[in-house]
């Protein structure tokens, strides 16, 4: 058979759906979890450096802001959760085998090919399509919403860059809008008049709702010299 030599791995696996991980949350720590020590023990017997995908999520509503690398873990879902237990293991690897790891958290990836079911598709479908009454769900919670391919370029640089093993590293514009104000700016850019409708069944559970994301960039500037294009309210409406 021909060989391959594997000499860095990005573990990018996860069940992105909300729907999804809450309703099943056996598969998502399948796919978080057990997906990730079978990446690590990968990257173990073939001595690859291992990007470790995280996610924002795992910091819960905001105790502060910008959000740190620092910040508190809250499981408020089962993603969250299962996110934070393949991140430890991601640092255990690294702490007991010298396993070259780092792993990064990106802040609300947006931008082509994302699936319809994440907010910002779901309001360009919805006028595209002559809605003009806008079905959401919660509407005051905020995000940092990153370009898909400012996204990419932090993942490359923390891949290949000499620093931050065994660190996490967070990937995120340092912006905070809400979903409400962002379905207004995404119809000023469509140049339509909407009307927002909170859809009940749009909701997460009361106590799994994330209320506030905004990330702290710092870190990933000073050891990788990574900066978002896409950033502040102009680079998002860009984007």
């Amino acid at each position: 058979p021909l060989y391959v030599e594997v000499n860095q791995i990005f573990n990018l696996a996860c069940p992105a759906s909300p729907v999804f991980y809450q309703q099943d949350p056996v598969q998502t720590t399948k796919t978080s979890v057990h997906g990730a020590i079978n990446m690590l023990g990968l990257a173990k017997r073939v001595r690859a450096k291992i990007l470790q995908a995280s996610t924002s999520e795992v910091y819960g509503t905001a105790q502060f802001v910008p959000i740190t690398e620092g910040h508190p873990l809250q499981g408020q879902s089962p993603y969250s959760a299962t996110k934070i237990a393949a991140d430890q293991l991601a640092y255990s690897f690294y702490s007991s085998f010298d396993l070259p790891v780092v792993t990064v958290r990106p802040f609300n990836t947006y931008g082509p090919r994302q699936s319809a079911r994440a907010v910002i598709p779901t309001i360009i479908t919805q006028i595209a399509s002559g809605n003009r009454a806008i079905k959401l769900g919660a509407l005051g919670p905020t995000r940092d919403f990153s370009y898909v391919l400012d996204t990419v370029e932090g993942f490359i640089a923390a891949l290949v860059g000499k620093n931050g093993l065994g660190e996490v590293i967070n990937i995120g514009s340092n912006f905070e809008i809400s979903i409400g104000e962002t379905a207004r700016l995404i119809s000023e850019s469509m140049g339509v008049q909407i009307e927002l409708v909170s859809d009940v069944e749009r909701f997460r559970p009361e106590n799994s709702e994330v209320e506030r994301l905004w990330a702290d960039n710092a870190k990933v500037k000073e050891l990788f010299g990574w900066q978002p294009i896409f950033g502040g309210r102009e680079g998002f409406k860009s984007g």
